[in-house]
């Protein structure tokens, strides 16, 4: 089942570069279910997509998400238009995420768990990179899928929440 509406190009989509953890990836299958929103899985993945772990971590949610998996970072870029905005969320970032101005359309690019996004790949879109804060300096990061959550849902907030249920 394809959750979009046919012909409508989707509010935002979501990427997950390189995931480890099995039940953020769950989770965050369940918020794009949630705000029909397609998400984009970029390999290498740390876990097997038959995993009861990433099905546990998403429950019943898989059938209702458009989803899509590359083989590397190349693939997916060289699938992109020209026009299209990938916003990069890493810590260390210049700009605040509720600071970007959203627009219909826009990629919200998520590393791993464990290494975040290539500096490199940071570096060469500084201009997009945005970052969550946090207070406690002691406090290494916040949980993946909390990051996307927070993130998407300004960007939904910005774009006055389409699709929402009248």
């Amino acid at each position: 089942m394809n959750p979009l509406a046919p012909g409508s190009p989707p509010t935002l989509r979501v990427v997950l570069l390189e995931p480890e953890i099995p039940p953020n990836t769950g989770n965050v299958a369940r918020l794009c279910a949630a705000a029909r929103l397609p998400l984009h899985l970029v390999e290498p993945l740390g876990f097997r997509l038959d995993s009861a772990t990433l099905k546990r971590g998403g429950m019943d949610y898989w059938e209702h998400v458009a989803w899509t998996r590359w083989p590397s970072w190349i693939d997916f870029v060289r699938h992109l238009d020209p026009n299209d905005r990938l916003w990069f969320v890493e810590q260390g970032g210049p700009r605040r995420y509720d600071q970007a101005e959203f627009r219909r359309g826009d990629w919200l690019v998520f590393g791993r768990e464990t290494a975040g996004l290539p500096s490199a790949l940071l570096e060469a879109h500084r201009e997009r990179w945005l970052h969550i804060p946090m207070a406690n300096p002691a406090a290494r990061s916040l949980n993946l899928s909390n990051c996307v959550a927070l993130v998407t849902f300004e960007a939904l907030r910005q774009l006055g929440f389409p699709g929402e249920p009248a």
